[in-house]
């Protein structure tokens, strides 16, 4: 039980079809019981449609579950203008930061961006991204990334998070343990990264250990990668490795706090199976909850029925104990 009469909730976070709720989403969210919901632009027309669709999610499931947005600033902003306010991306903090500018403008933004979000009745954000770019780093992060320099990333970072945190916004950072070497969207293809232990430690992994070092680490959740990384394990993407989350993520890194996989209906988990297969196998690799952002009803239907509930363990985390 989830600390008083109510059970735990369905290991996963859903998603929605449109600016409003079906009949059929309703059914399926109100028995399933999923932990929380993704908003994406489909879901964001202006201000009060949006305000009344996160009222109406958590009246559907009977209590104030969590509600997520990826509203990173830059490229990466499910809320738009001119409806709502545009944010820089994560590389102009960070070039700001670089140059000894200052936070002035991070703080600034980070605030108006967490009170936009709770002012919407949405109270978590997978952002901030926390990826060390590279010379050679995919597109799909590119200027979503504070810097190549892995101390400017974490001071960005974990700025960012205790921003957020002030403001009674949730961060995930993302994407565990580090996008910055892959040479492929894994969106589109699954990455493979050939850095060794040592070299990943000193830079791609830094700024996650560096946040759960934090006094209030285990309120920063976190998001993995659907990445294989070949010298730790070379056969199952790091969402999927129980070697990645459990010797990786929890034991080098020390990252306590929620765990999320990606979306997995990305096409980098194709060869793992339906969705809810991927779903379980993330969920048995370690990861607290499965994220499926797609909003189609059947696999909702299927992920209700084949996944289990939060265990115990991700109670525990989600309340900030270890």
């Amino acid at each position: 039980m989830s600390g008083g009469d109510r059970p735990l909730p369905l290991a996963a976070v859903f998603s929605v079809e449109g600016e409003k709720l079906s009949y059929g989403e309703k059914s399926i969210f109100s028995a399933a019981q999923p932990f929380g919901f993704i908003l994406f632009g489909r879901n964001c027309k202006n201000s009060e449609q949006l305000k009344r669709l996160t009222d109406d999610l958590r009246t559907c499931v009977g209590w104030h579950c969590p509600i997520f947005i990826d509203q990173e600033g830059g490229r990466v902003a499910r809320m738009k203008t001119p409806e709502w306010p545009d944010f820089k991306s994560a590389r102009h903090y960070g070039e700001q930061i670089e140059c000894g500018a200052g936070e002035t403008c991070l703080d600034e933004d980070m605030t108006a961006l967490a009170k936009m979000l709770l002012d919407h009745g949405i109270d978590v954000n997978c952002a901030p991204v926390c990826d060390v770019l590279t010379d050679k780093t995919h597109g799909i992060i590119g200027d979503r990334a504070y810097s190549k320099n892995p101390e400017i990333v974490t001071q960005a970072a974990i700025r960012t998070s205790n921003l957020f945190l002030a403001a009674g916004v949730t961060p995930i950072v993302k994407h565990l343990p580090g996008h910055g070497r892959a040479l492929a969207d894994s969106h589109l293809e699954l990455p493979v990264v050939d850095a060794s232990l040592e070299e990943l430690e000193k830079t791609d992994f830094y700024p996650f250990a560096e946040i759960a070092k934090q006094p209030n680490a285990m309120r920063i959740w976190g998001m993995v990668a659907h990445i294989i990384y070949s010298k730790i394990d070379p056969d199952l993407p790091s969402t999927l490795s129980k070697t990645i989350i459990n010797d990786i993520i929890r034991g080098k890194m020390g990252f306590e706090s929620l765990l999320f996989s990606d979306d997995l209906d990305m096409k980098a988990l194709e060869n793992y199976g339906s969705i809810a297969q991927r779903a379980n196998l993330s969920l048995q690799a370690g990861c607290d909850l499965a994220l499926y952002c797609w909003a189609n009803l059947d696999i909702m239907e299927q992920l209700a029925a084949e996944l289990p509930p939060l265990s115990a363990k991700g109670w525990n985390r989600w309340h900030g104990t270890r």
